[in-house]
């Protein structure tokens, strides 16, 4: 199938690389299917692309390759609805808001993506953890140090 994409163009993709977000992401709720896009010449930052409309588009990236200190407990109603079992079954993403210069750009710890691999299945989880903002400063990432 092909699909219009905000920084990639008209892509031809396969319908076994789309996530299904059964709830949308807050904000986009009526936005179930993403897929996620490299960035060329980037590995640390991906492009998490609705199928379904080019304008909603994400920069993300794993939040542990910019914050030391990361770490929550995902939710009974996320574990549930994602069907996880196992820890490894998972990984985290987060969405970042891209400012100039680059180092003040931020990731919103606060609300990370969780994606069940098994099933393709992800969500948007809400934390209620006061350690982390919806604003955090990446700085320079640890690789790039």
């Amino acid at each position: 199938m092909n699909i219009q994409t905000k920084f990639h163009g008209d892509i031809a993709i396969q319908p076994d690389q789309l996530w299904n977000f059964p709830k949308g992401i807050p904000g986009f709720e009526d936005e179930k299917e993403f897929i996620l896009l490299p960035i060329e010449e980037n590995n640390l930052f991906q492009v998490l692309q609705s199928s379904n409309t080019p304008s909603v588009a994400f920069i993300v990236t794993n939040p542990y390759t910019l914050v030391d200190d990361y770490s929550f407990d995902i939710d009974v109603p996320t574990i549930e609805l994602l069907n996880i079992e196992r820890p490894e079954d998972v990984f985290v993403l987060g969405i970042l808001t891209l400012k100039q210069p680059f180092e003040t750009s931020t990731i919103n710890l606060q609300a990370p993506l969780i994606f069940q691999m098994n099933n393709r299945t992800a969500k948007q989880m809400i934390l209620n953890d006061i350690r982390f903002t919806t604003r955090h400063i990446i700085g320079q990432p640890k690789e790039a140090k």
